[in-house]
C-alpha cells in the first residue's frame, strides 16, 4: 500500500492503518517542500513525523517532534540570542544531525532517510518525494515567505496572494518513488493539505501520469467550507479553488478514482465528477483512525478484507 503524505492528517490515518496491515507492506511518499535549515542542520518536518510515527516515538499530542523530548539546546541558543525558526527537541535534533552527516558524505536525501529509518528500526519504506531542494513559497502583501516562516513564524496570519514551489521544475521524483509506484496498484492520498503537502508531490514531472494508471483514493481534509486543521483554506483560495471537498477533488483532477468526504460534509455526491463515499474522517483516536483506514481499504477491491 502506498500513501502520499504531508504532516498531521495522513500520519493520523497511518496510525490506524498499521493496526490492519503490517508495516513492511506500507510505503509512504512524503512531501519535502517544507524542508528547512535550522542552525546548520537540515530539518525535513513531514518526513520526520512519519519516521517518528513508525518508530513509536512521535509526540502524538502535537503530531510533530519526539515524545518526552528535552529542549536544552534550543533553550541555550535562545539565551545566546538565537531564536530558531522551528522549536527542535534534543533527540529530534540528533536524528536530523544523523541524516545531515550522511548527506555531507555524499548520500542523497533518500539514502540518508533510509539509513535513518534503519537506525530507528522501521520496517515500512519511507521515501522523500525527491532529492533536490524545493521550497513552498507564500506570497503575501508584505513579501514572499518560506512556508515555515508563514506557518510557524507568522502563525499563518498573513493574507495569501500566491503559492509557488520554488525549484520544482528542476526536481524529479526519485527512482525509488518511481519504482514503488510502478509496482503497486493502490494509492491513498491522505488528508494532508492539498496545496502545500500533496501538491508538491503531484507537481513532480511524471507523477500524475503514473497515478492516472493506478487506483487512487483521496481523503478530503476539508469539511463544509473549513479545513480540519492548518491553512488549507487560505492556500486553496490563493490557487483559485473553492474551500470545500469539491475544491480538493478539482485540485487533484483526473488522477482520482474515489473521493472520501466526511459524513457531516455539506457537499452532495451530485456535486462531484467522480465517485464519492462518506465516512467519519475526524480521527480523534487511534480506534477512529483504524475504522477509517479499514473502510478505505475495503474500497480497493477487497484486497485486505
Amino acid at each position: 500500500m502506498i500513501l502520499l503524505s504531508g504532516g498531521t492528517g495522513t500520519p493520523k490515518l497511518i496510525q490506524g492503518l498499521r493496526r490492519i496491515i503490517p508495516d513492511e507492506d506500507i510505503t509512504v511518499i512524503v512531501n519535502t517542500a517544507e524542508d528547512i535549515i535550522v542552525s546548520g542542520t537540515m530539518v525535513s518536518p513531514d518526513v520526520d513525523t512519519i519516521l517518528y510515527l513508525f518508530s513509536g516515538i512521535l509526540d502524538t499530542s502535537k503530531w510533530w517532534g519526539i515524545r518526552n523530548d528535552t529542549f536544552h539546546t534550543n533553550n541555550a541558543l535562545r539565551k545566546m540570542g538565537i531564536n530558531e525558526k522551528l522549536m527542535m527537541g534534543d533527540a529530534d535534533r540528533a536524528a536530523c544531525i544523523f541524516r545531515e552527516e550522511f548527506m555531507r558524505k555524499g548520500a542523497s536525501l533518500t539514502e540518508a532517510t533510509l539509513l535513518l529509518s534503519e537506525a530507528l528500526g522501521i520496517k515500512a519504506k519511507i521515501l522523500p518525494m525527491c532529492n533536490e531542494k524545493v521550497d513552498t513559497m507564500i506570497k503575501t502583501p508584505d513579501g514572499v515567505l518560506h512556508f515555515q516562516d508563514f506557518w510557524v513564524g507568522e502563525r499563518g496570519t498573513p493574507d495569501v496572494q500566491e503559492v509557488e514551489i520554488s525549484g520544482i521544475h528542476e526536481a524529479s521524483p526519485t527512482k525509488e518513488v518511481i519504482n514503488t509506484l510502478k509496482n503497486e496498484d493502490n494509492v491513498i492520498i491522505g488528508p494532508s493539505n492539498p496545496i502545500t503537502s500533496i501538491g508538491p508531490i503531484l507537481a513532480l514531472k511524471g507523477i500524475k501520469e503514473i497515478l492516472k494508471t493506478k487506483n487512487v483514493i483521496a481523503i478530503s481534509p476539508i469539511i463544509g467550507d473549513s479545513p480540519v486543521s492548518g491553512p488549507a483554506g487560505k492556500l486553496m483560495n490563493a490557487r483559485g479553488y473553492p474551500v470545500s471537498s469539491k475544491g480538493v477533488a478539482r485540485f487533484y483532477g483526473d488522477i482520482l478514482d474515489v473521493m472520501v468526504i466526511d459524513d457531516k460534509d455539506t457537499m452532495n455526491a451530485s456535486d462531484f465528477d467522480i465517485r464519492t463515499v462518506r465516512y467519519d474522517t475526524i480521527m480523534t483516536s487511534v480506534e477512529k483512525s483504524q475504522s477509517l483506514a479499514k473502510n478505505i481499504l475495503k474500497l480497493f477491491s477487497g484486497i485486505y478484507e
